[in-house]
């Protein structure tokens, strides 16, 4: 670990003994270090009983290594054994909370949490369910146009989802709000008017927490919940845990709940020791979650709260922090939309002091690159795929100590995947920072494939498509790429399947085979695959995850394929027993929606433990910007900064959230969670009112999006958009705010 050196603003932290403090930090201001050295320096002084800890809340696990490690080395560093202090993201604080009184939560010493896998399956088989039993339901907010074909293929291929996100925001919601199926009902039957999204909510929310019950588990919405109200029942428990806990110290605090923030106050009490480090210009999590930037804010302007800064940052170089200021000053003066002039705040980044140990890199603006162009789609792939082939030139003249590293960021992972097929066809290698890696899609592709065909033997074309991921690395070589198709057609002309398998002596479909001269090797070819299908097909008996390890060990010899196999088989293992009279076609499915990416699903990447974008110099990583957060790379492109993926609240912006064909651009996710407001408040409710507030919440979070975009860059900014897929989009409004600021910068200079 390099030493540490504290800047002023962060040696004003450091001189933290006790009480409540609040800290707003910039994009690389070093508040992880700041915040891990506070606490080993806590530790040391000597104030903590040998049965006291330092509580240490985060945001995501590989924050939680992160901190760890950094705080035992710096314990280390002093001569002291690394104990004393615990690390938890808030989930993890929840169960420890909960797993330790169980019975203060109402649940039995041998409680589950549930897989958030499992728990995302049993919320869609309940939405489902409602939506079955419910088809003409949502009739009334869908567009009274659609003639019965289209009004079909909408019940068919896009309410399941619509219903699945508006479940989500509700049953999340009432979790943060505390309320229960039963109270809920309890309310809704004492209304004197229509609540039809809450209606649907409350079903699907009963349906689902019915299901949990079930299998004697809870989910995390449900852990966070259970813990406050476990903290709330017992004084004397509470009591003991502010004993074991005098400090908290909070990371990303910018993204804490209410909930989040009614616990750790709990846990601090009126007169204990708390720290809140985050800044709120990278609230990015914030759209149908119950965090909120806000929470900090307030905390920090409390008067019996010390306010602190870490604005020094020496990630950037100067043109770069100049453009990440000028948009926070453009939006808090001269936004168009008044109420999105509070989205982004002060302080401003402040380039590294004099000496300081870490300095910024040397200022290049001809580095910076706001390219207006108009871009269709493609031409913007086929632009930032040329500019990087000239990048990869250039590094691999250099040294490798002396690469550089650069990522292409995205604001959705479908630009994120477009990118990734550009880049592929055009052979240049990369790593992905995605839903789901292209190696985990691929991964569950080829296992689909196999079991699909497993679940059909019969068919020529599944075993044909089987005999291709069989020999999938053939299609890369030329002489193989033949084989590969001359099988594959003769095999989708086997028209009974069992003569080639398991031939009898009068029907043997290989002996029969007429092949060319030019292929007297494919008879042994076709044998040894038909030796290997036999082996699947004899698997066929066992458990579905033994299943798919088997088929993996014979597809797969990399260790993260065999790895990502692993976890599939485990997904499979945990369908299987929620759905036990699911067989091979259903849980092909499920491979299917992995594979698609219409699911999230972690594979096993570096993302999982941690990832190093110095460890990949001269390489390319394509990354959404949320997964950017807290990276940083020399070179960095942002890709499609266009009115559609960061709209700004103005007439003719489109909303991913406002489905095409729902009446009156409605925000159904909006609206079911502002009917539960107006349920548990007894109040009327505005149809509409809460789609725009929705629109207001999105652009905010969008320009936080782009600040934490362009804040990923050292050395090297360039900013694309392109006309989208309608051909309607325009540069995003803050987009061409900083292009012109950034033209009369240069212009001065030049001057």
């Amino acid at each position: 670990m390099p030493a540490f050196s504290p800047r002023p603003a962060q040696q004003a932290v450091l001189a933290y003994t006790g009480g409540q403090m609040g800290v707003s930090a910039v994009p690389g201001s070093g508040k992880t270090w700041t915040l891990s050295l506070l606490a080993a320096n806590l530790l040391a002084s000597g104030r903590l009983e040998d049965t006291q800890e330092v509580l240490i809340v985060t945001l995501v696990n590989s924050a939680v290594d992160n901190f760890s490690g950094r705080v035992r080395k710096f314990l280390s560093a002093q001569g002291l054994f690394p104990i004393g202090y615990r690390v938890r993201t808030l989930h993890g604080l929840c169960h420890d909370i909960v797993r330790e009184r169980p019975a203060l939560a109402g649940l039995s010493d041998q409680f589950d949490i549930m897989d958030e896998q499992l728990a995302n399956e049993l919320l869609r088989e309940a939405a489902n369910n409602w939506l079955r039993a419910n088809p003409v339901a949502l009739d009334d907010y869908l567009i009274h146009d659609l003639d019965a074909r289209k009004a079909q293929w909408v019940q068919r291929q896009h309410l399941p989802d619509l219903v699945v996100n508006m479940a989500t925001a509700f049953i999340r919601q009432a979790k943060d709000l505390q309320l229960t199926p039963p109270e809920l009902r309890f309310r809704a039957d004492r209304l004197s008017w229509p609540l039809p999204l809450v209606e649907m909510g409350l079903a699907i929310y009963t349906d689902y927490q019915r299901a949990l019950a079930a299998r004697g588990g809870v989910d995390f919405d449900d852990l966070i919940r259970l813990a406050l109200h476990a903290l709330r029942q017992d004084e004397a428990y509470l009591t003991r845990l502010r004993q074991r806990w005098p400090y908290i110290l909070e990371d990303e605090a910018q993204d804490s709940s209410r909930l989040q923030q009614e616990i750790l106050t709990l846990l601090t009490g009126p007169q204990g020791n708390w720290v809140r480090v985050g800044d709120p210009n990278q609230a990015i999590y914030e759209t149908f979650t119950t965090a909120n930037p806000r929470y900090l804010r307030e905390f920090i302007h409390r008067k019996d709260v010390q306010a602190r800064e870490l604005p020094n940052s020496g990630r950037s170089m100067l043109s770069v922090i100049q453009i990440a200021n000028a948009l926070s000053d453009w939006t808090q003066a001269e936004h168009p939309v008044p109420e999105l002039r509070q989205a982004l705040t002060r302080p401003h980044i402040a380039p590294a002091p004099p000496g300081d140990p870490q300095p910024n890199p040397p200022n290049a603006p001809e580095q910076v690159k706001l390219v207006l162009r108009k871009f269709t789609p493609q031409e913007e792939l086929d632009a930032v795929a040329n500019s990087l082939e000239r990048w990869l030139v250039e590094q691999s003249a250099k040294p490798p100590e002396e690469r550089e590293t650069a990522a292409v960021l995205t604001p959705r992972n479908q630009r994120g995947f477009e990118i990734t097929e550009a880049l592929k066809a055009r052979k240049i290698a990369f790593i992905e920072l995605l839903r789901s890696s292209r190696a985990t899609r691929e991964a569950a592709g080829a296992l689909g494939n196999i079991v699909a065909y497993l679940a059909d033997p019969a068919s020529p074309p599944k075993l044909a498509t089987a005999y291709r991921v069989w020999r999938r690395e053939d299609r890369d070589a030329d002489g193989e790429r033949q084989r590969l198709e001359a099988v594959s057609k003769q095999l989708r002309k086997c028209r009974f399947v069992e003569d080639f398998l398991w031939p009898r002596a009068d029907r043997n479909w290989l002996d029969a085979l007429e092949l060319e001269d030019t292929q007297p090797a494919l008879h042994e070819h076709l044998a040894e695959f038909r030796a290997q299908v036999r082996r699947w097909q004899e698997a066929v008996a066992l458990p579905i995850d033994q299943l798919v390890l088997t088929i993996a060990q014979d597809l797969f010899t990399a260790p993260s394929d065999l790895a990502v196999a692993h976890k599939l088989a485990l997904v499979l293992r945990s369908a299987a027993a929620a759905h036990p009279e699911w067989r091979l076609p259903e849980l092909t499915q499920e491979l299917a929606v992995v594979a698609k990416n219409e699911r999230k699903f972690l594979g096993l990447s570096d993302e999982d433990t941690g990832f190093e974008p110095d460890a990949h110099r001269g390489e390319i990583v394509v990354a959404t910007m949320h997964k950017a957060k807290g990276l940083e790379w020399d070179r960095v492109y942002l890709m499609s900064v266009n009115t559609y993926d960061f709209p700004a609240a103005m007439p003719g912006d489109s909303y991913i959230s406002e489905r095409w064909f729902v009446r009156d651009r409605l925000n159904l996710e909006a609206e079911v969670l502002e009917q539960l407001r107006a349920l548990r408040d007894n109040d009327l409710y505005d149809e509409g009112t809460a789609t725009e507030l929705a629109r207001i919440e999105y652009a905010a979070e969008r320009l936080r999006l782009l600040y934490v975009g362009i804040t990923r860059a050292r050395k090297a900014l360039i900013v694309t958009w392109n006309t989208g897929r309608q051909g309607s989009a325009r540069p995003a409004v803050a987009f061409d705010a900083l292009e012109a600021w950034w033209g009369e910068q240069n212009q001065r200079v030049s001057e």
